[in-house]
């Protein structure tokens, strides 16, 4: 991947990673940010906000949209820091090095380690995009964290869970649930046009083909461990009083479009 990250390319990216509902937007664009009454004042996310430099050809790591003890009691800054700095990092520098050796393999490497390095670039850059969301997903209840969806989102979450309390309990239920490392996710299923909850195996397995992610919580160790310890539920918990509904709207409109 050289040269400018067109549109094309892009899409290509999110659709390996799982997150094809934000390949439509351009990579000159800014990044998302809250407007009048709520509203964006720009796409919800860019090629920029990912940190992709068309120059280079690589991603480099955002940095966080607010300090690191901002969410704070539910988060905690130790655990905020290294999820940040040392985990997300990784992935960037995964994705980084997938791109370099598949780009090597295209110039005479050897071809019996496309396999790999496609697999690589598949779980890195998926956790590059997901964590990229997650730090945007989330913000200080004095920001406008915590509390519910208003107006489009919360009618569709009504449409297909029957109340958002059920909805709550449902996602929840997902997030306890995943199985070793991964992620829970509200997404929406772009042909029936309807919302659904799924869950995600490390950072891209078992996320359904075409899906838009909306809502999406880390349910890997590394993401609680520090304050929670094996009380995930309690974390689960902690997280909801975080979720910045503002940027999940966001997705929502412009995956509906």
């Amino acid at each position: 991947m050289q040269g400018t990250l067109n549109r094309r390319d892009l899409l290509v990216s999110f659709t390996a990673a799982g997150a094809s509902a934000i390949a439509g937007a351009a990579v000159a664009q800014p990044a998302f940010s809250p407007g009048t009454a709520g509203k964006p004042s720009g796409p919800c996310l860019s090629g920029a906000a990912l940190g992709w430099n068309p120059d280079k050809g690589q991603y480099a790591l955002p940095p966080l949209p607010y300090a690191f003890n901002a969410l704070e009691p539910h988060i905690d800054a130790k655990t905020m820091e290294v999820h940040h700095d040392k985990h997300h990092a990784a992935y960037v520098a995964g994705a980084n090095k997938a791109l370099l050796e598949l780009s090597r393999i295209r110039e005479g490497g050897d071809a019996g380690l496309v396999k790999h390095w496609t697999r690589e670039l598949s779980f890195h850059l998926s956790g590059h995009i997901n964590h990229t969301l997650f730090w945007k997903l989330m913000a200080p209840p004095s920001k406008g964290g915590g509390g519910q969806p208003s107006s489009g989102l919360l009618s569709a979450i009504e449409r297909d869970f029957g109340a958002f309390e059920k909805f709550v309990a449902q996602f929840k239920a997902a997030a306890i649930q995943v199985e070793g490392g991964g992620w829970a996710w509200l997404v929406l299923e772009p042909i029936s046009g309807r919302l659904l909850i799924v869950q995600q195996e490390k950072q891209q397995d078992m996320f359904p083909t075409g899906c838009r992610p909306l809502l999406g919580i880390d349910v890997w160790e590394h993401a609680y461990y520090l304050k929670y310890q094996n009380q995930r539920s309690a974390y689960v918990d902690g997280w909801f009083k975080v979720v910045d509904w503002t940027f999940v709207q966001c997705l929502f409109d412009e995956s509906s479009r």
